[in-house]
């Protein structure tokens, strides 16, 4: 990612003699209709992977008692979180205040202007394109606390959550950041979007409890179909999230979205295969979650890896993220309900480490990546992620109470919050 640049301001007005017209060509030049063109189809594709493949991804895992309030939690994050970004949250992530924290000077976009450039491709489509990024985050973290947690603290820790994790940590690494300036690579949201989210859920989890009767009594997905159906949008437009990320339609782009889908491969084949081994039955929701664990993985990396990259960080994130997800709900006992720490958390964070070793130009990288600064980073984002979050937690478990009572849970939330039922 790259700071934004405005190309009628700073340096151009201060060219002595620059005519209107020729003030003209020089924004005309620094703006390329391809990768303009591309970014707004990536940010159409990375919209799409909230809604409706998340919605859709989680809610065939929950009860069918649970499936439109996992749905409308997404569906309002949606919305709540493209407001918030507009409001303050990407003035903090890609503000120039400090390296640390982006500033307030342009709360409601006020500095926007249509003539304004980030790169080759206007402000406006740098901006939502990262929008999508903050809408898809949050929602990242409802799979942790389902068919348990009331609707308006989710609502309030989102809005919370995006201006005091997300943005700042945003703004470290992608924003020019004091993370930037130390050389961590996060490519597209290895420690953006998936380890805030990763942790952020568990810490959730922690302070929440488990649903009435985990781990022997709760029943299995209810619609795996579905859950592939969502998969299957989450794998495309993962092509928007990760392709897009180089905010170029040129050759990095290409091989970003190449990689991305080797890892997706074998990540899901390698689901497939463990499920073969230990349970002797593959499943499809298996195989769904083998496939965004792959993602998961290549995320940071999709802009240094090549081809023989990708297929070892596939085949790590499928393997690693699978006994995560083993530790955590089966022997730590852990309600994550629906693996968001142990696939998105382990499995960004797992890319964040492999970059280093596996953007070797033997295996077709850049060469990019010192483990150092990726611990560094890792670190500094695990710290603050579940720092923040534990703190607007405590402080809504003191207010408005976090889960909702035994009555409405044993009812089902589509019912006893939203007042409507997915199947007559």
């Amino acid at each position: 990612m790259h700071r934004i640049k405005r190309g009628l301001q700073g340096g151009f007005l201060t060219m002595a003699g620059l005519s209107y017209a020729g003030l003209a060509h020089a924004q005309e030049a620094s703006l390329s209709a391809g990768d303009t063109a591309w970014v707004l189809t990536a940010t159409a594709l990375v919209l799409f992977m909230s809604l409706p493949g998340l919605a859709l991804f989680y809610g065939g895992l929950v009860r069918a008692k649970n499936y439109l309030s996992v749905l409308m939690k997404i569906y309002a994050i949606a919305a709540l979180a493209s407001v918030i970004w507009i409001i303050a949250g990407y003035s903090i992530a890609f503000g120039d205040a400090n390296n640390v924290w982006g500033g307030l000077d342009n709360l409601f976009l006020k500095n926007l202007g249509r003539d304004a450039v980030s790169g080759t491709i206007p402000e406006s489509v740098f901006l939502a394109f990262q929008m999508t990024f903050a809408v898809i985050t949050p929602g990242l973290i409802v799979g942790a606390f389902v068919e348990r947690v009331k609707f308006l603290p989710v609502m309030i820790f989102t809005a919370l959550w995006i201006l005091v994790v997300y943005a700042p940590v945003t703004h470290w690494i992608w924003g020019g950041g004091w993370l930037a300036d130390k050389g961590v690579i996060d490519f597209a949201g290895g420690l953006v979007v998936h380890a805030t989210a990763g942790i952020s859920a568990l810490v959730y989890v922690l302070m929440l409890g488990a649903r009435k009767g985990f781990p022997h009594e709760l029943a299995v997905p209810h619609r795996p179909a579905v859950v592939m159906i969502g998969a299957s949008m989450l794998w495309v437009g993962w092509f928007g999230f990760n392709g897009g990320s180089q905010l170029a339609a040129d050759g990095g782009a290409g091989m970003a979205l190449l990689v991305t889908h080797i890892a997706a491969s074998v990540g899901t084949l390698s689901w497939v295969v463990m499920e073969s081994i230990s349970n002797k039955k593959p499943t499809l929701v298996g195989a769904a979650t083998g496939t965004i664990a792959g993602l998961a993985t290549v995320t940071p990396a999709a802009g240094v890896l090549g081809p023989g990259g990708a297929l070892l960080i596939g085949l790590a994130g499928g393997l690693v993220c699978y006994f995560a997800v083993h530790l955590i709900r089966i022997r730590l006992k852990i309600d994550d309900s629906l693996d968001v720490f142990a696939v998105h958390g382990v499995g960004g964070i797992l890319g964040i480490l492999l970059l280093p070793f596996l953007s070797s130009t033997a295996l077709g990288g850049t060469g990019d990546g010192n483990i150092g600064t990726q611990l560094l980073g890792t670190g500094a984002v695990i710290a603050w992620s579940a720092i923040a979050s534990f703190v607007i937690l405590i402080v809504l478990k003191l207010t408005l109470g976090l889960r909702v009572t035994e009555e409405q849970e044993y009812e089902g939330l589509d019912t006893s919050l939203h007042g409507e039922s997915a199947y007559n």
